[in-house]
């Protein structure tokens, strides 16, 4: 694996950051390197702005639309983009169900869906995980029964990010109760206009409304919106899982935080010096950064393989265990340099529009928030528990 860049390559992220100090707008990156949250608007304009380039499907084969860019170009554009403070690309339609609709869609699947995800006209939402079904997603139960050329779809699905915001949801239903669970499941896109869809927010520890509970009741789906057979969901499902765990890790965010959280430590006073100078602590940041980059050369494996021609597999969930844990650790660590100014818990100074006070420097209030909220990063796209017993199964054959 080379890891020295081609000039090629060089000029490429010299035109992405150049690109993002052209489009990214100055209050949308504040709100990045402050940890203020996003409004839809932040999310769309940027979005927008990069399907205009021809870049938010940086992922995509130029058959389908994307740049068709090798894995080290679309390893420097992640890079430079959390450089530079710009939002995560949301991921469900560029990164998840995009991909499952141009390996596994028909021609008219491609037509209809493609475009408007490749522009950000269109935003979606997963439909996975239920009450009593998350990372065990085969004992989901939501219903979907065949009435003419229509599926009924009854159930709930919960922890739905971005539910609130999505034009359609890409959904797993089970059609078959009397198969083995996995054999059962077929994949839907479901217009989030239907009538018998209600979405209730669930707002999290940090004071953000970013999932919800999602309840389907007698919604009427049309079979042509279903992506492959009926019963080869679960053949979608981890395909798209597989993909989505890659990116999970979060590598790029976690380097941006590595860096924030020296700042704070260098800024914090303590016996006379700083944080900063504080030898344990300083070893902890340290370790924490060693960790990080370990990661991200984990990562490069992965994509070695990829640039080879290979696929994503099981080992990357080690890539989404490792990176969660990171997470919660520069969290950790952030409060611990913020030391008493954590302790005010103000959750509403992660919003632009707030008029609350803030306790301590302006980089105290989204300590404790960032923190709590940081707990959901080892459950979410399945639990690190469950990306273990994958990694002791397929990858060490245990």
């Amino acid at each position: 694996m080379d890891l020295a860049l081609s000039p090629e390559h060089k000029a490429f992220a010299d035109e992405v950051r150049a690109f993002a100090h052209k489009n990214l707008s100055p209050a949308t990156r504040a709100k990045t390197l402050s940890g203020k949250h996003y409004d839809r608007d932040d999310h769309v304009a940027w979005q927008q702005a990069l399907g205009r380039q021809g870049w938010l499907a940086y992922t995509w084969p130029k058959k389908y639309g994307g740049p068709g860019w090798d894995v080290t170009r679309r390893f420097l554009f992640e890079n430079v983009l959390a450089e530079e403070g710009a939002p995560r690309i949301i991921p469900f339609g560029v990164k998840m169900v995009g991909p499952v609709i141009y390996t596994f869609g028909t021609d008219e699947q491609k037509e209809r869906f493609l475009p408007g995800i490749r522009q950000s006209t269109v935003s979606w939402c997963q439909g996975y995980s239920e009450p009593g079904a998350g990372s065990d997603l085969a004992n989901l139960r939501t219903r979907a029964v065949l009435d003419g050329d229509h599926y009924v779809v009854n159930g709930q699905k919960t922890w739905t990010s971005f539910a609130h915001w999505g034009d359609w949801i890409f959904c797993l239903v089970r059609t078959n109760p009397d198969a083995k669970a996995q054999e059962g499941i077929s994949f839907l896109l479901i217009d989030m206009k239907t009538p018998g869809i209600t979405v209730r927010p669930i707002i999290m520890l940090d004071g953000a409304h970013h999932v919800n509970d999602v309840f389907f009741d007698n919604v009427r789906v049309p079979v042509a919106n279903r992506i492959g057979k009926e019963g080869e969901g679960w053949t979608c499902a981890k395909f798209l899982l597989a993909n989505e765990r890659l990116g999970i890790a979060e590598v790029p965010a976690s380097k941006r935080g590595v860096r924030s959280l020296r700042d704070i430590a260098r800024s914090e006073p303590a016996d006379g010096a700083t944080v900063a100078d504080d030898a344990a602590f300083a070893g902890q940041i340290a370790d924490l950064d060693l960790q990080v980059q370990a990661l991200e050369m984990s990562e490069l494996r992965v994509l070695s393989t990829m640039a080879q021609g290979g696929a994503p597999g099981p080992e990357v969930s080690t890539l989404k265990i490792r990176g969660s844990e990171i997470q919660q650790r520069i969290a950790e660590l952030t409060m611990e340099a913020v030391g008493e100014y954590a302790a005010p818990y103000q959750p509403g100074m992660l919003f632009q529009d707030t008029n609350e006070t803030p306790v301590g420097p302006d980089h105290a209030p989204p300590a404790a928030p960032r923190y709590f909220n940081m707990r959901k990063t080892s459950i979410y796209g399945g639990s690190n528990e469950i990306q273990k017993n994958i990694v002791s199964k397929m990858v060490l054959g245990l």
